[in-house]
């Protein structure tokens, strides 16, 4: 009996599950469900400032969450200085960007798991041997490389358009996103004294891209877009997603310094 009513739950564990799986690709995640078509970043920056006081300076998530508090501020500039044609669009697809990461802020606070791109940061966010740029980087890559991409299918669905109609805005933020890498890594670059050829820092810096991932979650969107009416393997393909996203995330958290 015991053993009928573990695999019974063990069954319902799964089913909720993959629920919650389905519930991320079609965009209905508990963040800003509820939030009506068009959203103002204002409460998203609140959310971001508000954890950029509870958090202590060093944690390698408010690293990253300070780095990402500049990007929407800057995004959110912009949209009201009339820097993006669409301010509906832009609006809806930057809202539905920055929930991504605050819900997995959220499921981290509620013990619920995280998707796996997220999984390095908050696992390493305290090791002494990773360095402030990894950190931030590490946040990067798990946002664009997979949120972005879901991000896009979201505001698709509630702007009922094709990726293909936001184009001009995921670039435009994209070249936000260029811009404020720059600046991450000079403000977070060690100096040459300490910054070698020979410092294994070069080298991680060295394979990974922002324009690479931006490219790769813009072919995710579309795919993601024409597999909505397959949600087995739109769902399959999201996991996958996330696994890849998530591997690269360890490899840029190597730790370069003993404890």
């Amino acid at each position: 009996m015991a053993q009928t009513q573990q695999i019974g739950q063990n069954r319902r564990i799964g089913q909720s599950d993959r629920a919650e799986r389905i519930d991320r690709i079609d965009g209905i995640d508990r963040i800003g469900q509820e939030l009506g078509e068009f959203q103002a970043v204002d409460p998203v920056v609140d959310r971001m400032r508000a954890l950029r006081s509870a958090w202590h300076p060093t944690d390698g998530v408010a690293v990253f969450n300070r780095v990402y508090l500049t990007v929407t501020e800057e995004i959110g500039h912009a949209i009201e200085a009339g820097g993006f044609a669409d301010r509906r669009a832009a609006t809806t697809l930057d809202v539905r960007f920055a929930e991504r990461y605050l819900a997995a802020v959220d499921s981290l606070a509620t013990g619920r798991p995280a998707p796996a791109c997220w999984r390095p940061l908050f696992h390493s966010r305290r090791h002494p041997g990773v360095r402030p740029l990894q950190f931030a980087l590490a946040g990067i890559n798990a946002h664009i490389g997979h949120d972005l991409a879901l991000a896009v299918v979201d505001a698709c669905r509630i702007l009922e358009c094709a990726p293909a109609d936001l184009e001009d805005e995921f670039d435009r933020v994209g070249d936000i996103l260029v811009l404020l890498e720059e600046r991450i890594r000079e403000e977070l670059m060690p100096g040459p004294d300490l910054l070698e050829i020979a410092d294994p820092l070069t080298h991680l810096l060295g394979c990974w891209s922002l324009d690479r991932a931006r490219d790769g979650a813009w072919l995710a969107a579309r795919s993601l877009w024409q597999l909505r009416g397959l949600p087995e393997l739109a769902e399959e393909f999201t996991e996958r997603l996330d696994r890849s996203v998530g591997l690269v995330g360890r490899m840029l958290l190597t730790p370069l310094a003993g404890p």
